[in-house]
């Protein structure tokens, strides 16, 4: 039975929460029937300074993503790469979110994305015993899976290689564990920074000798008033000379 077409996602971020938080590296496959047809994989400038735990996470460094591209330079590309095929990934909601945050948000205008979905997180959950941690890293190793996990590119392998065996042990019995779904996260598109309000955070900066460790041109509205808030409460503070 065909298996159509459809693009294996993973994304790496800052952090958990897409409305706070940003990606910073992209990977996905264009697949069908088995076979990989194409690849997609960067970073991506998140426009700030990583926290010490996204790197442990992740092992990304400010010095891998220093000459990334900001992602509206790879949005259009990405797009076309996408298409209007079906995402897969595991936890798919998760990276859709992300993306979705990305491109509705793009300037100048936005773009629309609205997608079906295939998961293995909810197909593993389906099919294997309650007992068994359903983690992508889990289940590698439980099939396994070659995995080196938490890159972007490594991680959209192994949920395609995941997705494969799922498929190949369960289509036959349960045919409706595989069809895909509509994806849904609503987001509102939000007001990109103001030039005003780029000149006060700079200024409070200054004043409190901060240095500034991100890009304040990528930073919504609403991103920047909280950043203003938080220097002016001082959880952002001076690095201590100690």
């Amino acid at each position: 039975m065909s298996r159509g077409k459809a693009v294996v996602l993973d994304l790496e971020t800052t952090g958990l929460n897409p409305r706070t938080d940003k990606i910073i590296e992209i990977g996905a496959l264009l697949v069908e029937d088995g076979e990989i047809l194409d690849t997609f994989s960067t970073f991506v400038s998140p426009g700030r300074k990583l926290l010490p735990q996204t790197t442990e996470i992740t092992g990304i460094t400010d010095e891998m993503l220093e000459h990334a591209p900001v992602f509206a330079d790879i949005a259009e590309k990405l797009l076309a790469f996408l298409g209007e095929h079906v995402l897969l990934g595991h936890s798919i909601i998760s990276d859709y979110a992300f993306l979705k945050k990305a491109l509705v948000n793009e300037q100048p205008k936005g773009f629309a994305f609205e997608r079906n979905g295939l998961d293995t997180l909810k197909i593993a959950r389906r099919f294997l015993p309650a007992e068994q941690k359903k983690a992508l890293s889990a289940l590698t190793a439980y099939f396994q899976i070659p995995h080196e996990p938490h890159r972007a590119f490594a991680d959209a392998q192994a949920t395609f290689l995941l997705y494969e065996k799922l498929w190949d042990l369960y289509k036959e019995g349960a045919p409706s564990a595989f069809t895909p779904f509509p994806l849904h996260y609503q987001i509102k598109r939000e007001v990109p920074v103001m030039p005003k309000q780029i000149e006060q955070i700079r200024r409070l900066l200054e004043e409190r000798g901060i240095p500034c460790d991100r890009d304040l041109s990528q930073l919504t509205k609403n991103e920047a008033s909280r950043l203003a808030d938080q220097i002016r409460s001082g959880v952002i503070k001076a690095p201590s000379d100690e």
